[in-house]
């Protein structure tokens, strides 16, 4: 079993136009050379929690620290003018929430943050403050 120290909110940087899953990441991924999904789940337009790597496999989402998180992905983070923004469906919102709450269950030592909160991450995924979300919902 792994030590998980880190779930890990990441977006797609996609518009709110594009609906996408776990089939697309994955060839996203392959053509890095990436053995794959690199997150563990993605959260749909809709709502709905797809599977990518198996929690007990290190993902490709955050580096240098892929051996010890989780990553979820929601699908969007950018507006319709691919601007940086948390556009993300209500659904996706209640999925995101009943997701890590379950994630914060099975590895309650794991902390909650999102990709931008780590070392030379020079990006604002997932385009909203996961700590302080998580110390709003999480409680």
């Amino acid at each position: 079993m792994r030590q998980v120290k880190y779930i890990v909110i990441h977006c797609a940087a996609t518009p709110p136009s594009s609906d996408i899953g776990v089939k697309e990441i994955d060839a996203w991924h392959r053509k890095k050379g990436w053995a794959g999904c690199g997150y563990h789940h993605v959260i749909r337009r809709n709502g709905v929690v797809e599977t990518g790597r198996p929690e007990n496999k290190a993902g490709a989402h955050v580096l240098k620290f892929n051996h010890c998180s989780i990553g979820v992905c929601l699908i969007g983070g950018l507006n319709a003018d691919r601007k940086a923004a948390p556009e993300y469906t209500d659904a996706q919102w209640a999925s995101l929430e009943a997701l890590i709450k379950d994630l914060h269950h099975r590895y309650p030592d794991a902390e909650i943050l999102g990709h931008r909160d780590f070392p030379d991450v020079n990006k604002a995924c997932p385009c909203f403050d996961a700590k302080e979300w998580w110390n709003k919902v999480g409680k």
